[in-house]
């Protein structure tokens, strides 16, 4: 085997090592990291409070002072 080629192949393994511990690092990050929730946000006119509730509810009581809002569309 001439240098070159022995230089190619190890190029090629250093990059195949680096793109292997890259994927398998994006598969570890999306099974431990945090997901997306389906909450909604809501914001009560009355007091300005900003919360969170269920995300199958369409309206929700405010917890500071008790009144029903709308949930924020984005």
């Amino acid at each position: 085997m001439s240098n070159a080629t022995l230089i190619i192949i190890y190029v090629a393994l250093a990059l195949a090592a680096v793109c292997i511990i890259g994927v398998f690092s994006e598969i570890r990050r999306r099974r431990f990291g945090p997901t997306h929730t389906s909450d909604r946000i809501f914001r009560c006119p009355k007091c300005n409070l900003v919360y969170t509730d269920d995300g199958d509810v369409e309206r929700s009581r405010c917890t500071q002072c008790g009144k029903l809002n709308e949930a924020i569309q984005f």
